[in-house]
């Protein structure tokens, strides 16, 4: 029993995600032309600026002089400008404008005052590269489902979800939970059909069984069709759910029985806390539009309440994985399934010791 729990040294809730990847830390919509606005990544404060002329970027939000958040200051021109004194800084972070000085000593800009962040904006996203900036040439946006193709109708959903972000990938990839969402999908089990590793990824293959004989819920029968149990006849593979998570990225593919694409989700779970135990969804679900015109755009609100009752189910279920942790002081968890033993290793290799493990070694090896 003892070789099943984690293993303290190797905590996964005590590894950070890597910052080397591309990010988003806010939805596009929520920044105004000129206008900026304040956000966080894994306790790092960043200030988003859109200009009314030019695209938006990101740097640190925090004022060379005092210290004080630049979020909190006015975009004029390409430059923001500290709520404070006034000191603008342009989008390489340059201090541009020292508005008390005189020109002389004005002439001089000074270089480097704040960090800047290589920052992308796609799919109704605003993106970040909080770590090596030189990386953030050769590293790829993830896939943003299907925004974008007219033959998906997509929507956002982004609810902020007090536990570490690893979490939120287990719960995704293990589709053994279930049991948890029996009130809005009834009786039904996942049946594992295999799974997949390489480079970087882990995935998982389910299709799913109905078990008794209640009624199949009516949101569920809208959106993926009437699923009938004959417990006289074997159930067969209707869809097949694909669970993959690109690290740091977690995706979710429903083909049809003919392999068709029907549902495609994107998700990203960033920590927007020092401590990790908090972090901000940003996900998008895009859906195959009928070939009967209008009829997705009428189940369209089923779907988005039929969606968030089960995303805020595994959010309280998390949340209370959290919260355990916490009491603990530990992962004591007992994991016996093989893909999700994978899914850990591939998040412990692919992120970075939290703070405080690298002080602890340090303080091992003085």
């Amino acid at each position: 029993m003892t070789e099943l729990l984690s293993e303290q040294p190797h905590d996964l809730r005590r590894i950070d995600i890597s910052p080397d990847y591309w990010y988003p830390v806010a939805w596009s919509e929520d920044l105004k032309a000129g206008r900026a606005i304040g956000r966080n990544f894994s306790g790092q404060p960043v200030v988003l600026v859109r200009p009314k002329r030019g695209p938006v970027y990101a740097l640190e939000d925090k004022c060379a002089h005092r210290q004080v958040p630049l979020s909190e200051g006015v975009v004029e021109g390409g430059t923001i400008k500290c709520g404070y004194h006034g000191w603008a800084y342009s989008r390489t972070g340059d201090c541009e404008d020292i508005p008390y000085l005189g020109k002389d000593e004005n002439q001089k800009r000074i270089p480097n005052c704040v960090r800047p962040y290589p920052c992308i904006e796609a799919g109704g996203m605003i993106f970040i590269f909080p770590g090596d900036p030189e990386k953030a040439r050769t590293t790829p946006l993830p896939e943003l489902a299907q925004v974008g193709n007219r033959a998906f109708k997509t929507r956002r959903f982004d609810p902020s979800v007090k536990c570490h972000y690893t979490f939120m990938h287990e719960n995704l990839m293990d589709m053994n939970h279930q049991f948890l969402h029996r009130r809005q999908m009834g009786k039904i089990r996942a049946r594992y059909l295999g799974g997949d590793q390489g480079e970087g990824y882990v995935e998982a293959r389910y299709s799913f069984a109905r078990v008794g004989s209640e009624g199949q819920p009516l949101a569920e029968r809208l959106i993926f069709g009437k699923h009938k149990y004959d417990p006289n006849k074997p159930q067969p593979v209707e869809e097949v759910v694909t669970i993959r998570t690109s690290y740091p990225y977690q995706s979710l593919h429903i083909h049809d029985k003919d392999g068709d694409l029907i549902m495609q989700l994107f998700a990203v779970y960033v920590p927007d806390s020092g401590d990790g135990q908090s972090c901000q969804t940003f996900g998008l679900l895009s859906v195959l539009r009928p070939k009967v015109p209008f009829v997705l755009d009428l189940i369209w609100p089923v779907l988005g309440v039929f969606t968030n009752r089960i995303f805020h189910e595994d959010k309280d279920i998390v949340e209370m994985e959290q919260k355990a942790w916490n009491m603990q002081g530990g992962d004591q968890n007992i994991e016996v399934f093989p893909i999700v033993k994978k899914l850990r290793h591939l998040l412990r290799s692919g992120g970075v010791p939290h703070k405080e493990v690298l002080q602890e070694r340090a303080a091992q090896h003085a």
